[in-house]
């Protein structure tokens, strides 16, 4: 399974993956690391949601930490027979996911973390004794047929979602409140424009010329913020929201109903 280190990293198709070698396999020592890998697991999840004493934790993360470094040590010997290749690290990523001591207190809080850590474990404990990188060709086997599965369901449901937050939003309001906080600065870049345009420069030199322009700033702005405030345009904003996603809704429906048609 060793390849040039001058190839870039490819994902195998499903064919080629499953082509490469057998499912099952292992020696002692894979047993040996299967056994420590499934103990790493219990220990783990024994200190995230069992009740366990303060004497009990640091003995189960000292254990962790000997666990991690005969990882990172079967990791590397495992490496070294692939002569050093980046495609040996992306094929098996789980394993590098594998090897970080969850259980150190500065992880403690990242509950996700320690979720997928754990799952990672599992993939490792399973290329143990199923054969070297088991659980890269077993997701690589799967995987597109499963985003293909899901992939229009879990589009409709963000979707739906997203819909049911935008449509009650006060985005206009929220404009409106941006525009009375930066008043100073709009009124100052309206006159700036203003003396640099081209057609209503010619009338600065008219009577009250001046006046004018602020007159016609402060009216500007005061209807503006009149409007936006106005509950008829937020409504207005949500209807336009609700269409937009409503015919983004019924276009993935429709391509659903088609791919399973």
């Amino acid at each position: 399974m060793s390849e040039s280190t001058s190839t870039p990293y490819r994902p195998l198709s499903a064919d080629e993956a499953a082509a490469q070698k057998p499912l099952t396999g292992g020696s002692w020592a894979d047993w040996v690391l299967l056994v420590l890998a499934l103990i790493s697991v219990a220990l783990l999840a024994w200190e995230s949601w069992g009740s366990v004493t303060p004497m009990q934790r640091e003995a189960i993360i000292l254990a962790d930490y000997s666990i991690c470094a005969l990882f990172f040590l079967n990791f590397l010997w495992r490496w070294r027979a692939e002569q050093w290749t980046l495609g040996f690290v992306g094929r098996n990523w789980y394993d590098v996911l594998g090897m970080i001591p969850v259980s150190d207190p500065a992880l403690r809080s990242f509950r996700l973390i320690r979720v997928v850590i754990l799952l990672a474990r599992m993939g490792v404990a399973a290329d143990r004794v199923l054969g070297e990188e088991f659980t890269y060709r077993l997701v690589n086997r799967f995987k597109q047929g499963i985003v293909r599965a899901i992939s229009g369901s879990v589009t409709v449901a963000v979707l739906d979602q997203v819909a049911d937050v935008l449509v009650k939003g006060t985005y206009t309001r929220n404009i409106a409140r941006a525009l009375e906080e930066n008043q100073s600065e709009l009124r100052d870049m309206i006159r700036e424009k203003l003396r640099e345009d081209p057609q209503t420069g010619r009338f600065k030199r008219l009577p009250y010329y001046n006046e004018i322009i602020e007159g016609t700033t402060e009216t500007a702005l005061r209807v503006i913020e009149q409007v936006l405030h106005d509950p008829r345009t937020d409504e207005l904003v949500a209807d336009l929201l609700r269409e937009n996603i409503d015919q983004i809704r019924l276009a993935v429906a429709a391509k659903e109903a088609k791919k399973h048609a």
